[in-house]
């Protein structure tokens, strides 16, 4: 397993297998050139290289797939597929750009800076009620507006990296 460390570019490179969860408190440019199974949180950049196989959920800012990825796909800046990405499963990027000869099997879902309560649920992976309840009693980032709540997508982000930590 060759796994390498430049703290002065802050760049974290993987050529091996490796199987698990990857989580990143802080940004880093991650680039993964093996095979990876598991789920994946990253900050800052994220490069799946040409040759890379990629079985994973993944969370990210600006996420590059040039390989081969199936899984579930979030990312919250960018998710750019270069011409030699293949990608099977769900999709859900802020801003998105496909290169000719990107290969999609899959959903995409386009993520927007407001969500409503049935979008935050999705998001979050919890029930609607559940959703209701914490805004209705204060427990997240929301604003009501006529009857129904509106939750900043940044806001929400900040408020579960506060709940991890707590």
């Amino acid at each position: 397993m060759a796994l390498r460390r430049r703290t002065e570019d802050k760049i974290l490179d993987v050529d091996a297998s490796m199987q698990g969860s990857l989580n990143f408190k802080e940004a880093v440019n991650l680039r993964i050139n093996g095979k990876f199974e598991g789920t994946l949180e990253t900050k800052g950049n994220l490069t799946i290289g040409e040759n890379a196989v990629v079985l994973a959920d993944i969370t990210g800012d600006n996420i590059v797939i040039g390989g081969k990825v199936k899984g579930k796909v979030i990312a919250k800046e960018r998710l750019t597929l270069l011409p030699t990405a293949f990608m099977q499963g769900e999709m859900i990027p802020a801003k998105l750009n496909v290169a000719e000869g990107a290969i999609i099997e899959g959903t995409c879902h386009m993520l927007h800076d407001y969500f409503n309560a049935e979008e935050l649920a999705r998001y979050l992976e919890v029930e609607l009620n559940s959703i209701l309840e914490w805004a209705n009693n204060g427990k997240i980032p929301a604003t009501k507006e006529g009857n129904d709540w509106k939750f900043e997508r940044k806001a929400i982000d900040s408020w579960i990296i506060k709940e991890k930590v707590s």
